[in-house]
This record gives C-alpha cells, sequence and structure tokens, in this order.
C-alpha cells in the first residue's frame, strides 16, 4: 500500500528567470534531479504564527512549511523580507503516481520576486542551483542534459509559454497523456516503462525502456510483463510509438519473459550478446522460434538517441553476458542489474562471478555517465550510487574474510551479516557470501 505524503515547491521567478537546483546524489527522494526548491510538510507546520497578508489565500500550514523550506534549504527568509515577494499564485498539485511506495502530493507555488535575493544553498540537499529563463530550462531537457521528474518539466513547459501562468497543464499525472501502463521521461527521448513481472521482492516492476529517435530505429528494452495482461497493455503502449528491435539485456526470466511473444507480435527481431541467446536456448526450449536474433558486442551502435549513437557494454557480473546501453556524449547509461534501485543485486553461480562484478562496477564508474537507470527504482542522477554499491560490496568482502578466517562456515555468517533480513531472501544471500568467497579464492586471498 502506498504512503502519501504532503509537500510543497516554490517556483521562484525573478526578472523572466527560474531557479532551479540540482539535487544531491545522496539524496533518498529523487537523487541527482533538478527541481524547484521544496520537501515534505511535517507536522510541526501544522502549528505557528499566521503567515503575512500576502499568503493569506492558502492553508497556512502549506504556507509555513514553503517558508521553512526556503528558509532551510536557501537561507531565504522571506518573513524578515516579505517586500520582496510581489505576488504568490498556486499553480496546482502534483501527486506521484503509482505504484511508487511513497508517493508526494506537491503543492506548486509560484513566487513573483521584486529582486534577485542573495542565496546560500544548503550542502546537504543541493548541489548546484541557477537562474535561467524557462525557454532555457526547457531547451537543456530537451537536449538531454537534465533530469527532471514530469511536473518539474510541466512547469518549465508551462512557464515558457507564458511566464505568468496560473495553472499548469500536466502538473498532476492524471491530467497528463494516459498510457496503458506508467511511462516516465525523466530523461528526454528515454521513455522508462513500469512493467510488472516476476521479479524479486521487494521489486515487483521491471523497467522497460523505449529508445530511438521517433524518425529512425526504436528499441523496445527488456519487455517481462508477468502475464498476459500485462503483455497485452505494453503491447497497446508501444503500438503508439512503433518499435524496431528487442534487446535484451541479460537472460534472467525478469527481463525476457514474453519478450519473444511481443517480438513475433511487432514481426520484429531480438537483439541480445551472444552468452544470453545461449542461455536462453539452453533453458527455455523453442524460445526464438520464428523470432531472428541479433548478437551484440562491446562497441556495437544499437540506435541513435538525440542524434548521437547509443552503444553496447559488456558489464558481466550479475549475468556473464549482460550489456549496459550508453550514449556517446554519456548523458546516461542504462546499467541493468549493475545497481538497484532498492535492494541487492545477487551475485549467483553459474552466470554470476563477483570478480567480473568488481570490474564492471569500476568501468561504469570510471565512465561517469550523468545519469543511471537500473533495471528496477527510479532513474539515479551521477554514479554516487554505483560507487556506493562497490564501496559496500568490498567492506562485505572483508566482512566475510574475517568471519572465514574465524573458522566460520557460510550458514554461520548468516545470521551474522543478514541480522535484519527478510528471512526469505535467506537464500539468496547465501549466493552472495558464496561469490564472495570464491573471489577470494581466485584473487589467492584464501586457499583454493
Amino acid at each position: 500500500m502506498s504512503r502519501i505524503v504532503d509537500a510543497v515547491t516554490a517556483v521562484l521567478i525573478c526578472d523572466g528567470e527560474l531557479l532551479v537546483t540540482r539535487r544531491q546524489p545522496f539524496m533518498k527522494a529523487f537523487p541527482g534531479y533538478h527541481a524547484f526548491p521544496g520537501g515534505k510538510v511535517d507536522a510541526a507546520d501544522a502549528d505557528g504564527a499566521s503567515p503575512a497578508t500576502t499568503w493569506a489565500a492558502f492553508e497556512a500550514r502549506l504556507v509555513r512549511a514553503l517558508l521553512r523550506e526556503l528558509r532551510e534549504e536557501l537561507a531565504l527568509n522571506l518573513e524578515q523580507t516579505p517586500a520582496v515577494v510581489t505576488s504568490v499564485r498556486h499553480l496546482g498539485i502534483a501527486l506521484t503516481p503509482p505504484p511508487a511506495p511513497i508517493r508526494f502530493n506537491t503543492h506548486f507555488f509560484a513566487l513573483q520576486l521584486r529582486e534577485r535575493p542573495s542565496l546560500t544553498p544548503d550542502a546537504h540537499e543541493i548541489a548546484e542551483l541557477h537562474w535561467a529563463s524557462p525557454g532555457e530550462w526547457l531547451r537543456r531537457y530537451s537536449d538531454g542534459a537534465l533530469l527532471a521528474a514530469p511536473p518539474t518539466v510541466a512547469v518549465m513547459r508551462a512557464l515558457a509559454a507564458d511566464i505568468d501562468a496560473r495553472e499548469v497543464p500536466g502538473l498532476h499525472f492524471e491530467t497528463r497523456e494516459t498510457f496503458e501502463l506508467p511511462l516516465i521521461e525523466s530523461v528526454a527521448g528515454v521513455r522508462q516503462i513500469l512493467v510488472r513481472s516476476n521479479t524479486i521482492p521487494p521489486a515487483a516492476h521491471t523497467n522497460c525502456f523505449l529508445i530511438g529517435d521517433l524518425q529512425s530505429h526504436r528499441v523496445l528494452v527488456d519487455p517481462a510483463p508477468a502475464d498476459d495482461a500485462e503483455m497485452n497493455r505494453l503491447c497497446q503502449l508501444v503500438q503508439r510509438f512503433g518499435i524496431h528491435e528487442i534487446f535484451l539485456t541479460h537472460h534472467h526470466p525478469d527481463h525476457r519473459e514474453r519478450a519473444n511473444q511481443i517480438a513475433r507480435h511487432f514481426n520484429v527481431p531480438m537483439g541480445m550478446s551472444a552468452d544470453t541467446r545461449a542461455r536462453i536456448a539452453a533453458k527455455a526450449a523453442g524460445y526464438f522460434e520464428g523470432v531472428a536474433v541479433h548478437e551484440y558486442r562491446e562497441g556495437d551502435v544499437l540506435c541513435r538517441w538525440l542524434g548521437r549513437a547509443v552503444r553496447v557494454y559488456a558489464v558481466p557480473g550479475h549475468d556473464e553476458g549482460q550489456l549496459a546501453l550508453m550514449p556517446d556524449d554519456r548523458a546516461w547509461c542504462l546499467v541493468s542489474d549493475l545497481i538497484q534501485g532498492f535492494g541487492t543485486v545477487v551475485i549467483a553461480k553459474p552466470e554470476g562471478h563477483m570478480g567480473r562484478y568488481f570490474e564492471s562496477l569500476r568501468k561504469i564508474v570510471a565512465l561517469d555517465p550523468r545519469v543511471i537507470f537500473p533495471s528496477h527504482g527510479i532513474a539515479l542522477g551521477t554514479t554516487y550510487r554505483l560507487r556506493e554499491t562497490l564501496h559496500h560490496r568490498e567492506q562485505r568482502e572483508k566482512q566475510v574474510l574475517a568471519l572465514y578466517r574465524e573458522g566460520r562456515s557460510v550458514s554461520e555468517m548468516l545470521p551474522l551479516i543478514y541480522a535484519d533480513v527478510d528471512p526469505r531472501l535467506l537464500p539468496l544471500a547465501r549466493m552472495n557470501v558464496e561469490s564472495h568467497l570464491d573471489k577470494l579464492r581466485e584473487d589467492g586471498v584464501i586457499a583454493g
């Protein structure tokens, strides 16, 4: 069951320009996203001094929350300098669509400022901030240079058309173009479709991506609907755009279940690594019947995004044949299961290899894409989560090594390492411990 949380956002406008921040990549909510300042409405915002006359038309707790957030995030105290605000208008409410576990019910307020204030961003939340016209912000988004939630883009678009706009079409998800399944375009031209799949809890969906310029080769990445009804919804959605190919990042069922049926439905080929093709053929007899298959290797061009070549990168470890996708300007990278938006990646034999997993993490970190798209969860700004995952795995390896040297068996290690893990997931945790031990043997750290 999703939890709905009230929130507020301040769209600061001065001399025809908007203030947009970039959130720190370590934030739990929307890490690394470009956004307007704001945050959750706290319980303490229910009481307090009555807002100034400028705010009299609005709910007091929302106003108190908005003023508090501006003080905390930007050191902007509008209660001490109320005259700097010449007008306030409520642009509307954006409610995060399902199936997000936390749904933010965000009130957007436009604040017209008499002059540009001196601001000091809180480094715990804001990485940087800039002023630019709505048209310039929209141009940067359209060029693939911004990671932004749909409501942010909707505000930029509305204010680019009319800086004095009083409402924002598409701000609330129910007023946007409707699709058969949830579709998010947090980076222009990368359509992330949330498809319910037979995956490992706590995940319930696998991200399916539609990439490729509309006037050229369009590719559907990792369609794996859980049942026929979900598959039909996905096919109806895809029909709106049309596709020329289905691409599989690796062979696991939650990335390729029913993908062959979709390929036959649209009469398109399937692309993947040679290893992925061989593993699927060995596990699912007849899977490729009636489907042409193209094998991709490191460096191959899959399609074009905003005119830029999207290349294939080998990222083995979780699965020996796993491939990632990234345009030449490194604006983003679809990393598949190299990282999880939540939870831990399982490295299981025979296809998993902890040493190569470490190498793949380091490889993508070194390439330094601006945005990471995992197969489960939302897009992530910068490689911060990849670096954190690598650090976590390195620390886990040290922990496993220390327990091994104490003479602990794998069964004895599990309750010590994974004390807070759902018992149903302990068999997967065991696989990771065993893979760490295999790596330590291969590295010559412990006896073979």
